[in-house]
């Protein structure tokens, strides 16, 4: 999604806050919590939940691994949920020519680097990269070149674009900022 006028140009950014990120964190979430209930019964010696009978599962050496498996489950889980919470990666990319003043913002994880601010001269922009690597795991990584802060992506790289797509916004955006296009 994006806002253009005569002069600004704000592309925005999504974040963690996908489908698949809750799909996946909520899936694992109740895998872990069964495995955890499962390795928790075993100990105890008797059902907690129905759905699970742990009647045949000794505590040693299989209700352990369940047990374990549940609580690094809960942990990445929980991981997942907290990238969705704080919408990791999400911001925008200003482009203003009547300034000559680019701002690129993400938002982080909490702490010192919790929000991520570049702000550069639009004069020290060299180019705008494409970088395309074919295969299995196809990446098409949109870039720009810059004097002292190097290459800057300016999308995800899991943003799947198609080829056309990303020349297409790689020659809007070098002919808003009037700046050549390089690929890789």
């Amino acid at each position: 999604m994006s806002w253009r006028s005569e002069y600004i140009w704000v592309e925005f950014i999504a974040g963690s806050r996908k489908p698949g990120n809750f799909f996946w964190a909520f899936i694992l979430f109740l895998g872990s919590l069964g495995f955890l209930v499962v390795g928790i019964s075993s100990y105890l010696d008797r059902n907690l939940l129905s759905l699970f009978p742990s009647q045949q599962i000794n505590f040693f050496p299989q209700g352990i691994v369940m047990s374990f498996y549940g609580i690094a489950g809960l942990f990445i889980s929980s991981y997942l949920w907290c990238t969705i919470i704080w919408n990791v990666g999400s911001g925008y990319d200003r482009f203003d020519t009547k300034e000559g003043i680019v701002c690129i913002f993400r938002w982080g994880f909490p702490g010192k680097n919790r929000r991520i601010f570049l702000r550069f001269l639009m004069k020290d922009i060299q180019s705008i990269r494409i970088e395309v690597k074919e295969g299995i795991y196809a990446r098409r990584v949109l870039y720009i070149e810059s004097r002292g802060l190097g290459a800057i992506p300016l999308n995800r790289t899991d943003e799947n674009l198609t080829p056309r797509e990303i020349e297409q916004k790689a020659a809007e955006l070098a002919y808003f900022l009037r700046v050549p296009i390089e690929g890789f």
